[in-house]
């Protein structure tokens, strides 16, 4: 006669490894999804700004796609299954293809920042929605209003090579990092900033002491602020 108490760990057991699996399947999944929308990204970079798609190589586009399932699987990891995760799975998607276009021309196109800005507010409203957290979405414009306002002012007089779609990236950014809190807007735009900084006194050390006159802060200021979503709690 078997024993419950037996057949009761036996099937514990047997089930967290199921739930392991679940977890691991649905973090791919959703990362496998984060690389197609990188894909239909470039499509549509193509059709509608075809001058900043230029020909990418073979090598680019895998690169592109790994980071942004790179990225999708890290907030799946995040998140979980959550109201959020659709949200930030868009800045993902659309901030690596910002970053490999402002690295490469210096230019943080309107056609791309915008329709980011619009997807968070969307994206955040219908999450804020359905959890009930509409304080996180006023939280969130709060922050884009911020962030802009003190990007704005960075840019008119500091002279540090920031430019006015670096600007207008704060808004998005503040938007996302402030729907998760103070903490995370504070620390997302500080380190961004910083690491802009960095990135520039780079460049001027790498040109022999001769500062470019455009600095790509895009990519400094998405990776600081996917970095700060990723690892603050």
């Amino acid at each position: 006669m078997s024993d419950p108490a037996a057949a009761g760990t036996a099937s514990l057991l047997l089930a967290q490894p199921l739930g392991s699996v679940a977890d691991v399947l649905f973090i791919a999944g959703v990362g496998l999804a984060g690389a197609c929308l990188g894909l239909l990204a470039d499509i549509f970079i193509k059709r509608a700004l075809p001058r900043l798609a230029g020909s990418p190589t073979v090598r680019t586009g895998i690169t592109t796609a790994a980071v942004t399932f790179a990225l999708s699987a890290l907030l799946a990891w995040r998140f979980g299954f959550s109201p959020e995760l659709p949200a930030y799975i868009a800045l993902a998607v659309a901030g690596v293809q910002l970053a490999r276009v402002d690295f490469i021309h210096h230019l943080l196109p309107n056609r791309m920042v915008l329709p980011l800005l619009g997807a968070g507010l969307v994206l955040l409203g219908a999450a804020a929605g359905v959890s009930g957290e509409v304080g996180n979405l006023l939280r969130g414009i709060a922050g884009a209003l911020i962030l802009f306002v003190l990007y704005l002012f960075l840019a008119l007089t500091s002279g540090n090579g920031l430019g006015m779609g670096d600007v207008k990236l704060a808004a998005p950014l503040g938007l996302y990092l402030g729907y998760l809190g103070w903490s995370h807007l504070f620390y997302g735009g500080a380190v961004g900033f910083v690491a802009g900084g960095v990135a520039s006194t780079v460049l001027v050390l790498k040109n022999r002491g001769n500062k470019p006159k455009e600095v790509p802060y895009g990519p400094s200021m998405l990776a600081a602020g996917l970095a700060v979503i990723l690892l603050l709690p």
